[in-house]
């Protein structure tokens, strides 16, 4: 039953059915009605991306001066001594208060992880000097500083804690290597991918939670052989909880005195509000609106001051804070303009936090931010009825409003989403800033469910980062845990373990000098998987087991179900469901690989496998005849709806899954697989060589669920509804960390109302399909050609990369060309 059909339409301040634009419009006017809202954009646009000194000073003088404690105690003594210490910010027309422990926009630096990097690219390689991705440190003295104090943490960093267990197989193997796995990111950062449990929070807050935690400590025995352990768990989290009280009091404290000496009578007003806003939450709980998104605001950015794990995502937030949205209303205390201005303002202000990433990471995954920051709304609630509020319309208006990178605002559908939810969305993606993304209910609980979740549970997920189901507040499934190079594990099939430019690395499962039968090929393919996940299941379990020793998360685990209760530390595996989720990357340059042999030399036998072996040794030179007609219509390719092809795609997605699924981690959970490279089959790709899919050295392979395209052309011809068909034949909940689809339409190809309900009508027949996840690009080729030749007139123009959207001109020119060679689709 629809909204129409009830009566009871969920509407924002707009019309559900409002075309905003039809791509991006250059020389555009102000997108919000609000103009406080377009000023707070527009200063953030101008500022510049710092380096802060501040956090990396502060935790190092709590290390030193605590250093013989435990670790969970000096990570608490070390989040208190950045709280009360930190500088704080408030800006011209803020409404919502708190930073990451650094001015907005500014990095701050995280050394209980890794500061090898930082020294070496200070040194060798500065950030400023990147070709994209650029930080600044400010001046001479702090370079110096950063430096100096860098020193204390050489051989103390989880990411040389990690590097000094893995074997010289592991290394091989990963991004130390040859990068057919690459796990640099919680080498060099903190475990992200989740959503606290914000019901918990806004029910007990803060004095609430250090009650629970007091209680647990006052009944642990010491007949428990973990007593100690536990001990230092609560006390840790009663420490880094009472100095959160603190922090927010001391915003409570500032706005009070800018609010004495303000001479704006608005704006006077406006921060006494935001005083006693910060006076009510800092340890009770919210009692307006208002109070809860700064509570909310307040809650994140301490998650971000504890550790620097990218993808802290805000769970449900249309069915969380909309009991707070309805009693403000029923009182007449909130207008919707104002809900809102106070939602698009929070938009903006989700943009602050920066994270400096390695110059290796960089290659991989552009982008400057935090990255993963998903906002989930619509969907069934847990008794399977659809959820759509008034909230869930007013955030994606508010999405139309900002058009940043943050929130990545992602829409639950359903087989009976509302219609007025579905135009609503469209819209939004039909105005080409790639937001919102789509999930499907129905395969997304199926997977929550495989992974042991009650159908209550699994009816209540979220998207955490850019693609993967999460249970927020009870799961914890170390989420994108690596990156996995498909492409070049077939490199090893095709060559006998050994790379194409010679070395020996995997073992010798065959050559297509040798197979006799197809049969043979596929088998290696099994074996060969098996050998590299194996490699790069053991390295995470190291890095699980380093983070569990060097960095518990003591106050993000407050707000998870079963650590207080059990004692234990997120990181000791307290939470109710723990994982471990690495993803797969390539599956359709192997499958059109797979398709090349199959066809040429056992069904066809026109070719040898030792010359198609040859051809891509050779990097296709002098093989161009070759070369054309793996690039042709004439070899059966994924993503046309042919079973030939879709097939051998099925078989890769399964055995990729296969290896993954169901193995242990140290926490007592379970590997899941996705299958998804975000924007890492670029990077990738550059560490890969030639491929029988018709790739040449160093370009892209294949991204996420989608077809290949190469230099030598895309290898999708039949259309969006044979795409759809081909991506639906295999089962997405097999991928329970999540699967994704880019889409690519030309403005013109959805225009007017015929496009609008004709995309309508495509989501659809992919939700119906069963299909996980879909976004859209709604940008032409020329469009973003347009933008690298003038990047002054297209500086805020957003680009759905993969999971998350992204300024294009402040990608690398390499991400930049995949984006223009994707498959530009139309009905």
């Amino acid at each position: 039953m629809n909204l129409k059909e009830k009566h009871m339409p969920a509407c924002g301040i707009e019309a559900f059915d409002k075309t905003y634009s039809l791509g991006y419009e250059v020389n555009h006017k102000d997108w919000s009605p609000f103009p406080r809202v377009n000023r707070l954009r527009q200063t953030f646009l101008n500022r510049p991306y710092d380096i802060d000194v501040e956090r990396l000073r502060l935790v190092t003088e709590a290390y030193k001066k605590h250093e013989t404690a435990p670790r969970k105690l000096q990570c608490a003594y070390a989040f208190e001594n950045i709280l009360m210490n930190t500088t704080l910010y408030i800006y011209d027309e803020d409404l919502i208060l708190g930073e990451i422990a650094a001015p907005a926009k500014a990095s701050p630096i995280y050394p209980e992880f890794s500061v090898s990097w930082i020294v070496d690219e200070i040194l060798n390689s500065p950030f400023e000097k990147r070709s994209n991705d650029q930080f600044y440190i400010r001046n001479e003295e702090e370079r110096k500083e950063i430096l100096e104090l860098c020193k204390y943490w050489e051989g103390k960093s989880i990411n040389e804690l990690i590097t000094s267990r893995l074997d010289q197989e592991q290394k091989i193997g990963s991004h130390m290597g040859e990068k057919i796995f690459q796990t640099n990111n919680y080498h060099f950062a903190g475990i992200g991918h989740f959503a606290i449990d914000y019901n918990k929070l806004m029910t007990l807050g803060y004095d609430g939670v250090i009650a629970q935690v007091k209680k647990y400590l006052e009944n642990l025995s010491k007949k428990d052989p973990e007593y100690g352990s536990k001990r230092d768990y609560y006390e840790a989290t009663i420490i880094m909880l009472k100095a959160s009280k603190k922090y927010i009091l001391r915003y409570a404290k500032l706005a009070k005195d800018k609010s004495l000496v303000e001479k704006n009578s608005k704006r006077k007003q406006e921060l006494e509000i935001m005083a006693e806003n910060c006076f009510t939450i800092a340890g009770g709980t919210p009692k307006t609106f208002w109070q809860a998104l700064q509570l909310f605001n307040f809650a994140t950015t301490l998650i971000l001051i504890e550790g620097n794990g990218h993808s802290i995502s805000y769970g449900r937030m249309d069915q969380w804070l909309f009991p707070y949205y309805k009693k403000d209303m029923k009182k007449g205390n909130l207008t919707k303009e104002f809900a809102l201005e106070l939602i698009e303002v929070q938009y903006v202000k989700m943009n602050n936090p920066t994270k400096l990433k390695d110059k290796g990471t960089v290659k991989v995954r552009n982008g400057r931010g935090f990255g993963g920051e998903s906002l989930t709304i619509g969907g069934v609630d847990k008794k399977g009825n659809d959820a759509t509020n008034d909230l869930t319309m007013l955030m994606l208006e508010g999405s139309a409003h900002t058009r940043m990178m943050n929130p990545w605002v992602c829409v639950r559908m359903h087989e009976k989403t509302p219609y007025e939810l579905k135009v609503k969305a469209v819209e939004c993606i039909r105005a080409g800033y790639g937001h919102p993304k789509l999930f499907n209910d129905g395969p997304a609980i199926k997977a929550m469910l495989s992974k042991g979740m009650t159908l209550e549970e699994a009816r209540d997920y979220c998207v955490v980062g850019c693609v993967e189901p999460s249970l927020p507040g009870k799961e914890f499934g170390w989420m994108d845990a690596g990156y996995v190079n498909t492409a070049k594990m077939m490199e090893m099939v095709i060559n006998g373990g050994v790379t194409l430019d010679g070395k020996k690395i995997g073992p010798n499962t065959g050559s297509l000098d040798n197979y006799k039968n197809f049969t043979e090929v596929l088998e290696s393919v099994d074996k060969q998987f098996e050998y590299w996940t194996d490699q790069l299941c053991s390295c995470l379990n190291i890095t699980d087991e380093i983070h569990r020793i060097a960095k518990p998360t003591p106050y993000v685990s407050a707000f998870f179900e079963g650590c207080i209760e059990s004692g234990k530390d997120m990181t000791e595996g307290g939470v109710k469901y723990n994982g471990t989720a690495p993803q797969g990357a390539g599956i359709a340059t192997c499958a059109d690989s797979l398709a090349s042999i199959k066809k040429l030399v056992f069904d066809d036998k026109t070719y040898t496998g030792s010359q198609l072996l040859q051809a891509v040794k050779d990097n296709w030179e002098g093989h161009e005849k070759l070369y054309a007609l793996v690039n042709s219509s004439k070899i059966p390719h994924y993503g046309n709806d042919n079973d030939y092809a879709d097939d051998l795609f099925k078989y890769m997605f399964e055995c990729y899954c296969k290896h993954i699924k169901g193995r242990e981690n140290p926490r007592g959970g379970k590997f899941s697989p996705g299958v998804y490279t975000v924007n890492a089959n670029v990077g990738m790709g550059l560490y890969t060589n030639a491929s029988l899919d018709g790739r040449k050295n160093l370009e892209p392979i294949s991204d996420n669920m989608g077809p290949v395209h190469t230099a030598g052309g895309s290898h999708d011809f039949s259309g969006p509804t044979a795409l759809v068909n081909s991506v639906s034949k295999v089962d997405h909940s097999l991928a329970s960390n999540g699967t994704l689809l880019n889409l690519r339409f030309p403005e013109e190809a959805v225009a007017g109302i015929e496009g609008r309900d004709i995309l309508i009508s495509f989501i659809d027949e992919y939700i119906s399909k069963q299909g996980m996840h879909i976004q859209f690009n709604v940008m032409s080729a020329e469009t973003m050609k347009a933008a690298q030749k003038d990047p002054k007139n297209y500086r805020d123009m957003l680009v759905r990369v993969a999971g998350y959207s992204a300024y294009f001109v402040e990608l690398g020119k390499p991400l930049q060309d995949d984006l223009i060679q994707r498959t530009e689709l139309r009905f």
